[in-house]
This record gives C-alpha cells, sequence and structure tokens, in this order.
C-alpha cells in the first residue's frame, strides 16, 4: 500500500461508495495479516503497548520468551505479565531506550528492551491540516542477549582468576620464605634454650612452643588459601553432604559460643552420596559460615538446610544478619570488594571457584 494511502482515503470517505469502502478494508486486512506474518518470522520479540501500556500486540518470538499466551496478553498490562518490570523506568523517556533486563520465568535469560515512543499526528475532522503530535503507546523490540552476556561474564572471571593466580604464586613467595625463615630460627632457640636451667628455661620453651604453633597454623592458612585460589583437581569421592556440613560448624564450635550464636540445623537424612572433594567443599561451607557470624556479629540465628529434588542437592544457608543492598549483591564475587574493613574480598569468589 503506498505511502499517505490511509491520508488520501480519510479525504475521500465521504464520497466512496460502500463497495470501494470494502474493497479498501479488505486490503488493510490483508496488509495487515502479511505484516503480523513477517513479525512472526522474525527472531526478535515485538510488543505493542497502548498509552495504559496495555498489551496490544505481541509477536510469537516474544511469547517465547515472556512464556506467553498472545490471545490472553491482549488487553492486560506489561508489567503484570513480566514480573520484576519497571514499566515506569522504561515508559518515562522521552525518545528511544534501550535497557537490559534479567528474567527468570520461563528460563532464566537476558533480554534487552529497546523502547520507542509511538507518536500519531492527529487530524481534526474538516480540516487537512495535522494537529500535534499525541504518545498513544509504546513499541518494543527484544533480543535475548543470554549468551553474549554470558560469554562476556565468562571472560572476565577468566581474566579475574589469571590475576588472582599471579597474587597467589606472590602470596606463597612473600609469606612462605619468611615462614620458614622464623621456623629454622625457632629450632636454633630451641637448642640454646635445652642448655639452660631453672624456671626462665621452661618459660622460654613455653614461648617457643606458642610461636612454633603459631606459626604452623599461619602456615597452614596460607596453604589452605592457595589451594582454594588455584584448586587443584578435585580428587571425587562418594561423600555425605549432611556430614561435611556438620563438620564445618564443629570447626566454629569456640567462635559459636564466643559469639552467642544459635546454629539450627535441618539436614534431610534421605540425600545421596555425592561424588565430590570433600576438603574444598569443607573449605567452601566454612566461607559461607564466617560470612553468616561476620554479618550478625553477637546473638544470632544461622539456620544451615538440606534437601533434593530429583536432580539436584541443595545447601541453604539463612542467617538474621542485615543482609545485601542490591549493589552489594552485584559485586559480591569480585575479587577483593568487600564492605568489611578487614575483609579480603576474597571468601565468596572462593565459594564460588569451588562449587563450579
Amino acid at each position: 500500500m503506498k505511502s499517505g494511502f490511509l491520508d488520501k482515503l480519510i479525504e475521500r470517505l465521504g464520497r466512496v461508495g460502500p463497495e470501494e469502502v470494502e474493497n479498501y478494508l479488505l486490503r488493510l486486512a490483508q496488509e495487515k495479516g502479511l505484516i503480523e506474518t513477517v513479525f512472526n518470522s522474525i527472531q526478535e520479540g515485538i510488543i505493542v503497548t497502548d498509552a495504559d501500556a496495555r498489551i496490544t500486540y505481541v509477536n510469537n518470538a516474544a511469547c517465547e520468551l515472556f512464556g506467553f499466551d498472545a490471545e490472553q496478553s491482549i488487553g492486560k498490562r506489561l508489567d503484570e505479565r513480566v514480573r520484576g518490570l519497571d514499566w515506569n523506568l522504561l515508559s518515562s523517556a522521552t525518545g528511544a531506550l534501550s535497557r537490559d533486563m534479567e528474567i527468570f520465568y520461563p528460563a532464566n535469560k537476558f533480554i534487552n528492551f529497546y523502547i520507542v515512543p509511538l507518536l500519531i499526528e492527529r487530524r481534526a475532522k474538516g480540516h487537512r491540516a495535522k494537529g500535534p503530535a499525541e504518545q498513544v503507546g509504546h513499541a518494543m523490540i527484544l533480543r535475548d542477549i543470554t549468551e553474549s552476556r554470558r560469554s562476556t561474564e565468562k571472560t572476565i572471571e577468566s581474566e579475574r582468576f589469571q590475576a588472582l593466580t599471579l597474587l597467589a604464586a606472590g602470596v606463597a613467595h612473600e609469606i612462605g620464605n619468611p615462614l620458614n625463615s622464623l621456623h629454622i630460627h625457632l629450632q636454633l632457640m630451641e637448642r640454646k634454650v635445652r642448655k639452660l636451667e631453672g624456671v626462665l628455661a621452661g618459660e622460654l620453651q613455653e614461648s617457643i612452643d606458642i610461636a612454633r604453633s603459631e606459626i604452623s597454623r599461619l602456615d597452614s592458612i596460607v596453604t589452605q588459601f592457595l589451594s582454594a585460589i588455584r584448586p587443584s583437581k578435585p580428587q571425587l569421592h562418594p561423600e555425605d553432604v549432611n556430614a561435611i556440613v556438620d563438620a564445618a560448624v564443629r570447626f566454629f564450635a569456640p567462635e559459636i559460643e564466643d559469639r552467642d550464636i544459635v546454629v539450627e540445623q535441618e539436614l534431610r537424612s534421605d540425600l545421596p552420596a555425592l561424588e565430590l572433594d570433600r576438603d574444598q567443599m569443607k573449605q567452601a561451607f566454612y566461607n559461607v559460615i564466617k560470612n553468616s557470624f561476620e554479618a550478625m556479629k553477637r546473638r544470632g540465628i544461622l539456620r544451615i538446610r538440606t534437601d533434593r529434588d530429583d536432580t539436584h542437592v541443595f545447601v541453604n544457608f539463612t542467617d538474621t544478619g542485615g543482609g545485601m543492598s542490591a549493589e552489594t549483591l552485584s559485586r559480591v564475587f569480585e575479587p577483593y570488594f568487600s564492605t568489611k574493613t578487614s575483609g579480603s574480598g576474597l571468601g565468596l569468589l572462593i565459594v564460588r571457584r569451588i562449587v563450579r
């Protein structure tokens, strides 16, 4: 249909006969069907709304993205059909707007919204001149950017871990060598103390034993840190997840008592044995529990629950801490990001690395 056809038709509307009007309407219906066929054949989703955000058109691709039924969606508000959609933000722009959004139903995906206001220049009856443009709704083009988004995130994460690997090598050298030196000098001091007699010798030996114990503990912490940052190939064996959770909790027994924290465990008894690395998984649970304790300070409650479905085993940690802001939640896996003044910003990153 030629450009300007509708304008000419409107001008002649009072002078055309019923048969000609019928022909025009038939042509309009045919072209509408053609346009819908074209829109339903493209990969991008298309949604058109009226001025009240009610859906007036949705193509097949958009229905697949959001789990819509086209007929049932017509006349419904878009923000009622798409959970989590901030329609006020999307519709507030005076021009075209592009936004990315994560959706969780019917599948977890990242969608790019390109939204454009629809403007129509209305004509007063009997006047050829057009009036001011009036916004009658919005048109949206939707693209599934899940693969590109996850590919980008994977690349960024790979670069982060390369940096962490270099850091780990530096830590091993800068801390490991002084620890070895301290251990050697303690041995030399111990030999000299053995030549002494009396109370002083006993006191010095006690101090040496304490220093050796603390050096050993620090060496163990550094070793665990390095193995978590650069985890070796997992040694997979059938393991009881509940037993690993319980062992991680018992490790914190002194801190639980000191902070007056209540740990409630609801461990499902019929969990299957899982092929996993016990030490690495224990380290992951340890880091999550430690984060919970630090978030609650004192007299909090940590609930640990294990469960299963047909394909997965779940371990849920819930505490009575203050929670995280949306900004903090989006950055919890960034290296060195921490809301604590003494935090390393590596705990949850290590958890993610082990679990993955």
